[in-house]
C-alpha cells in the first residue's frame, strides 16, 4: 500500500423509524443538531474520507434540511428492505481506491468522533476487521477492510448488516465505553434519554 490508507466513512441513515411512528431517524434532533449531521461530522472529524451517507426515508427532506458538506449522498430506494440493503448500497458506492470503510449508524447519537477515530485507528490492512466495544461487547462503528466488502455484501440481508459475516471471524475490539454510549434510538421513549 503506497501512502496513507484511504478509510472511508459510511453512514447508514436510510431508516424510516417505524417504531418511532414513521419519523425518519436522520431528521431527529439532539441539541438542535440533526442526527445525520452529527454522525457525518463525527466521521469527518475522525479522519474518514470520503464520507458516504446512505439516504432513503424522507430523502428529499434530508437533502433540503441537512448540512452535509463534504459528504457524498447515496440514494437508496429499497431502504424499507432493511439495514442489510443499505449497507450493500453504501459499499457499492465507494470508489475502488478505498482501503476500508468505517460503518456508523445514524441512530446512535452517543457515539462521536473520538470513538470513531479509535476504531479507524485499528486499520492495519485491507484485511482488517475491527469494531468498537462497550465493556467488552462488540458494537458500532465497525471497520471493514476492503478485502471483506464482497463477502459482507453477499451476507447482508434484512435488518442484519455485517453481523452474519463477522460471526466466527477474528474482529479486533477497540474499547470505547469511556468515550461513547452505544444506545440506539428506536422508540419514542429513547428520545427522553438524550443529553
Amino acid at each position: 500500500m503506497n501512502g496513507a490508507p484511504v478509510v472511508a466513512g459510511l453512514l447508514l441513515a436510510a431508516g424510516g423509524g417505524r417504531r418511532l411512528g414513521g419519523r425518519a431517524k436522520a431528521l431527529l434532533r439532539n441539541g438542535g443538531v440533526l442526527f445525520v449531521e452529527r454522525a457525518a461530522d463525527a466521521l469527518l472529524a475522525a479522519g474518514c474520507a470520503p464520507v458516504h451517507v446512505v439516504l432513503g426515508a424522507a430523502e428529499a427532506e434530508v437533502r433540503a434540511r441537512a448540512r452535509l458538506d463534504g459528504c457524498a449522498l447515496v440514494s437508496h430506494r429499497d431502504w424499507e428492505s432493511g439495514m442489510g440493503s443499505s449497507l450493500r448500497a453504501g459499499l457499492a458506492s465507494l470508489p475502488p481506491e478505498v482501503d476500508a470503510a468505517l460503518v456508523a449508524l445514524v441512530d446512535q447519537p452517543g457515539i462521536g468522533d473520538e470513538a470513531m477515530a479509535r476504531v479507524r485507528g485499528a486499520f492495519v490492512s485491507r484485511e482488517t476487521l475491527a469494531a468498537a466495544a462497550y465493556e467488552g461487547r462488540r458494537g458500532h462503528p465497525v471497520l471493514l477492510g476492503a478485502a471483506h466488502f464482497a463477502g459482507v455484501a453477499r451476507e447482508a440481508r434484512g435488518d442484519q448488516g455485517a453481523r452474519g459475516y463477522l460471526r466466527g471471524r477474528e474482529v479486533a475490539l477497540v474499547e470505547c465505553g469511556d468515550v461513547a454510549t452505544p444506545a440506539d434510538i428506536d422508540e419514542p421513549g429513547d428520545l427522553a434519554d438524550l443529553p
